[in-house]
């Protein structure tokens, strides 16, 4: 009868540990949500300013951006990419869209989220006609102070869908 009674109480114990061991995760309060949604803002503001310092300044001194072409990391080596990159394209009408779900806390601290959407933007080069660009991102951000500023920035370019090959009908 002990020993019924002892494996009925440990099975009790198995299912309830695991859910008195989970955290829940924090919820953002407004005010978080205000500064995460101003972070974007500042960004859009300052790639359309073609202004690599201020850009730079809104990540974290150990951030990464994962390009389409790799990934730089650090706060210098970010500030020089975008040197790099407003040296060689004109930015303006830069535009983020955050996913109607976005901002998404990490951990339980509540000084991480995730966010993800959609950007575009348009780029003209020395000489040239403007080209249209857009895509999706996806960021980290994290809680220095009483600031947000981006830990972790990817994105890709969707490419234009191509052109319908004429068939032999239509010409």
């Amino acid at each position: 009868m002990k020993i019924r009674l002892l494996a009925l109480a440990g099975l009790a114990i198995s299912f309830a540990l695991p859910t008195f061991a989970q955290e829940k995760k924090p919820t953002l309060s407004e005010q978080d949500r205000q500064q995460i949604c101003a972070l974007g803002k500042k960004y859009d503001e300052a790639d359309n300013n073609n202004d690599a310092a201020a850009l730079a300044a809104l990540f974290t001194e150990d951030a990464v951006i994962v390009t389409d072409t790799g990934p730089i990391y650090g706060w210098q080596a970010i500030e020089k990419w975008y040197a790099d990159d407003l040296q060689k394209w004109h930015h303006s009408n830069h535009l983020i869209k955050s996913d109607q779900n976005s901002p998404h806390s990490i951990g339980t601290a509540g000084n991480e989220v995730w966010e993800n959407g959609e950007w575009s933007v348009t780029i003209q080069g020395q000489s040239g006609d403007p080209i249209q660009l857009k895509g999706y991102w996806s960021v980290i951000d994290s809680r220095e102070g009483d600031d947000w500023k981006i830990r972790m920035l990817t994105w890709n370019t969707t490419l234009a869908p191509p052109a319908p090959v004429a068939s032999a009908e239509t010409k």
